[in-house]
């Protein structure tokens, strides 16, 4: 179904992404599709090679007459995203992906599809190939490993590029330009506690919080949607002081980037308090619902006898936990004063789960500002530190700060509104990009990103819309026509 693609609009695009469906290319897989495009590059007879951790290097001279131009770096990732449907027979590592067209979009069968990135790949070896475009000197980063751990951004060492703009064509929605995006860190704090036997006289109860909507805790991180974990923790600290409740165990959220929706303990009440605990219950409820109407009308919270009977969590440790977690910064930090509307800072207090003697409590971390990231780590490494717990942080990863005032910017606005009639959206994400990664080890590489309009991407849904592939190419072409003299 791949060659009717060759048809599309821009062609040589196009045959290149019908050749990239043809090879096996999920992540950690990439050697043949690296193969493939060596051998491209090699065929125009351009200078290519990889560097250690696998990325894909080539360079293209200027044409004539635009050798003082800046060096521009075209970049994308080689990997895709491999995932099917359970009625699909397909197996990544050698089976290639079946593409076809569906009306005005590109759709795969059963699978995702590979746009994310194979249409931007596709669009740097096209301006390879191509012999009627107009550039200053093209640099081609194809990095690695994008999807599951940016191993190929994170590989990249200092004085393999030598550009001085990095167009990064790995964004979804035709008409935007991107030019900040956020770093990231998981921070995890440990505790260990002492079991103690089911207190005498007391009576167990389940306590649930459920219902709300999380989300991304990057994108979603800005709407003011509860968490369940500090909602739930909200609840025991109450309690604890109000009715002597014991906690037995507490467990909430999943991931470490996704706000979390549901949370859960299991909790012991003297049974002379029960009646004040229950009454106190459908308080905590009401006001709960109150302060979240607009944004979680579903939430549920519950408490219901149980027929627990095991050990509970010393004291000691229940106020350390409890107390941490109240103190601990959640949701938006800081808002990016350049830009209206995008968070510059968050924190997702995602996970707490307790059980054989420790309790373990992880936050993610996210800045467009590295400096800003780093203080806010150390705020909560400070406030579990204090609790007792032992902290680490891992992962990380570096943000991208936007600049309004980058050249690169006002030329691609300027192109864009000649060419169309209108001002791009300018936008950043406070998610992670590999321009972040890439922009700390070159941080005078004057970066942005934009791509065609990609739905359902890391889903069988995954499809791309073809008139779009076209307006980013043609926007693609004569940007390059336009990049600024050195």
């Amino acid at each position: 179904m791949s060659e009717s693609l060759n048809n599309l609009y821009p062609n040589d695009l196009w045959t290149i992404f019908g050749k990239f469906c043809s090879i096996p290319h999920p992540s950690k897989h990439e050697r043949k599709i690296a193969d493939y495009v060596i051998a491209f590059a090699k065929e125009l007879k351009l200078e290519v090679f990889e560097d250690k951790v696998g990325n894909v290097i080539i360079k293209k001279p200027a044409t004539k007459g635009f050798e003082n131009r800046k060096t521009v770096v075209l970049q994308g990732h080689l990997d895709m995203v491999p995932q099917k449907n359970s009625d699909t027979n397909h197996v990544f590592e050698k089976d290639p992906i079946q593409a076809y067209i569906d009306g005005e979009w590109v759709k795969a069968k059963g699978t995702t599809l590979g746009a994310d990135n194979g249409i931007g790949a596709a669009a740097a070896l096209a301006v390879l190939k191509s012999k009627d475009i107009s550039h200053g000197p093209i640099e081609v980063l194809l990095t690695i490993d994008e999807e599951t751990g940016m191993t190929g951004a994170f590989g990249l060492e200092a004085g393999t590029l030598h550009g001085d703009i990095l167009m990064n064509l790995d964004s979804e929605d035709e008409g935007e330009l991107y030019i900040g995006c956020a770093g990231g860190i998981d921070t995890s704090a440990e505790f260990t506690y002492t079991e103690e036997n089911f207190p005498a006289g007391h009576i167990a109860y389940d306590v649930t919080i459920k219902g709300l909507k999380g989300g991304h805790s990057g994108l979603d991180i800005v709407l003011g949607r509860g968490n369940s974990n500090k909602l739930l923790n909200r609840f025991l600290w109450d309690s604890v002081r109000k009715f002597d409740l014991r906690l037995a165990s507490f467990e909430g959220g999943t991931l470490r980037n996704a706000i979390p929706r549901e949370s859960f303990a299991v909790v012991t009440i003297p049974s002379s308090k029960v009646a004040e605990f229950e009454k106190y219950v459908k308080e905590f409820e009401a006001i709960v619902k109150k302060e979240l109407s607009a944004t979680e009308p579903d939430m549920s919270f519950s408490v219901s006898k149980s027929n627990y009977s095991g050990k509970v969590i010393d004291t000691k440790s229940t106020h350390n936990l409890l107390n941490s977690i109240y103190s601990c910064p959640n949701g938006v930090i800081r808002m990016t004063v350049e830009m209206p509307g995008l968070v510059e800072t968050s924190l997702n207090l995602a996970i707490v789960k307790s059980g054989n003697g420790k309790i373990n409590v992880h936050c993610l971390l996210r800045s467009s500002v590295d400096s800003a990231k780093e203080d806010l780590s150390h705020m909560v490494e400070s406030v579990f530190t204090l609790a007792g717990a032992k902290v680490a942080h891992e992962g990380g990863y570096p943000g991208w700060k936007p600049n309004v005032a980058s050249p690169i910017l006002q030329s691609m606005k300027d192109v864009y509104n000649n060419k169309y009639g209108k001002i791009p959206d300018v936008k950043a994400i406070h998610a992670g990009l590999e321009c972040g990664i890439i922009g700390a080890v070159y941080p005078n590489l004057d970066m942005i990103s934009f791509g065609p309009t990609i739905r359902y991407p890391h889903s069988p849904d995954e499809k791309v819309n073809v008139a779009t592939v076209g307006k980013f190419w043609d926007y693609l072409v004569e940007t390059l026509k336009n990049v600024p003299v050195k």
